[in-house]
Protein backbone atom coordinates (compact mmCIF):
# COMPACT_ATOMS: atom_id res chain seq x y z
CA UNK A 1 0.00 0.00 0.00
CA UNK A 2 3.20 2.41 0.73
CA UNK A 3 4.49 1.58 -2.67
CA UNK A 4 0.92 2.67 -4.44
CA UNK A 5 0.62 5.36 -2.32
CA UNK A 6 4.21 6.78 -3.21
CA UNK A 7 3.59 6.01 -6.99
CA UNK A 8 0.41 7.37 -7.61
CA UNK A 9 0.36 10.50 -6.49
CA UNK A 10 2.78 11.46 -9.23
CA UNK A 11 -0.01 10.60 -11.88
CA UNK A 12 -1.72 13.33 -12.64
CA UNK A 13 -5.55 13.83 -11.46
CA UNK A 14 -4.67 11.73 -8.42
CA UNK A 15 -4.21 14.41 -6.07
CA UNK A 16 -5.35 17.86 -5.76
CA UNK A 17 -2.37 19.91 -5.97
CA UNK A 18 -3.70 22.12 -2.50
CA UNK A 19 -3.32 18.38 -0.70
CA UNK A 20 0.17 18.35 -1.85
CA UNK A 21 1.33 22.15 -1.28
CA UNK A 22 2.52 21.24 2.19
CA UNK A 23 4.75 18.17 2.16
CA UNK A 24 8.14 17.51 2.70
CA UNK A 25 10.06 19.14 -0.27
CA UNK A 26 7.10 20.67 -2.03
CA UNK A 27 8.65 24.25 -1.31
CA UNK A 28 11.75 24.26 -1.44
CA UNK A 29 14.91 21.57 0.06
CA UNK A 30 13.14 21.84 3.29
CA UNK A 31 12.08 18.50 6.08
CA UNK A 32 8.41 19.10 7.04
CA UNK A 33 8.07 20.61 10.40
CA UNK A 34 6.60 19.02 13.46
CA UNK A 35 2.52 17.68 13.17
CA UNK A 36 0.30 17.31 16.28
CA UNK A 37 -2.67 16.25 17.58
CA UNK A 38 -5.30 15.70 19.99
CA UNK A 39 -4.74 15.27 23.07
CA UNK A 40 -3.14 18.79 24.14
CA UNK A 41 -0.64 16.90 26.13
CA UNK A 42 0.83 13.28 25.05
CA UNK A 43 3.47 11.78 27.20
CA UNK A 44 4.24 14.97 29.25
CA UNK A 45 4.85 17.57 26.12
CA UNK A 46 2.58 19.61 25.01
CA UNK A 47 1.41 21.01 21.97
CA UNK A 48 2.63 24.36 20.89
CA UNK A 49 0.67 27.34 22.18
CA UNK A 50 1.30 29.12 18.82
CA UNK A 51 -0.78 26.10 17.10
CA UNK A 52 -3.89 26.10 19.52
CA UNK A 53 -4.35 30.10 19.22
CA UNK A 54 -5.98 29.30 15.70
CA UNK A 55 -3.88 32.64 14.10
CA UNK A 56 -3.07 31.65 10.91
CA UNK A 57 -0.35 33.47 9.80
CA UNK A 58 1.65 33.36 13.11
CA UNK A 59 1.24 29.16 12.57
CA UNK A 60 2.51 29.57 8.97
CA UNK A 61 5.25 31.47 10.28
CA UNK A 62 6.08 28.79 13.09
CA UNK A 63 5.86 26.09 11.08
CA UNK A 64 8.36 27.50 8.24
CA UNK A 65 10.86 28.24 11.22
CA UNK A 66 10.24 24.93 12.23
CA UNK A 67 10.79 23.48 9.10
CA UNK A 68 14.19 25.00 8.87
CA UNK A 69 15.20 24.07 12.14
CA UNK A 70 14.49 20.65 11.59
CA UNK A 71 16.28 20.60 8.22
CA UNK A 72 19.57 22.54 9.77
CA UNK A 73 19.38 19.53 12.39
CA UNK A 74 19.15 16.26 10.29
CA UNK A 75 20.26 17.08 6.76
CA UNK A 76 22.01 20.23 6.67
CA UNK A 77 23.73 19.36 3.60
CA UNK A 78 20.19 20.36 1.72
CA UNK A 79 20.85 23.93 3.05
CA UNK A 80 23.64 24.51 0.98
CA UNK A 81 21.63 24.74 -2.51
Amino acid sequence: MVLIDSVSRYVDGVLNQDSIQEESFSKGNFLEYPQYTRPEIFEGEPVPEILLSGHHEKIAAWRKEKSFEITKRKRPDLLKN
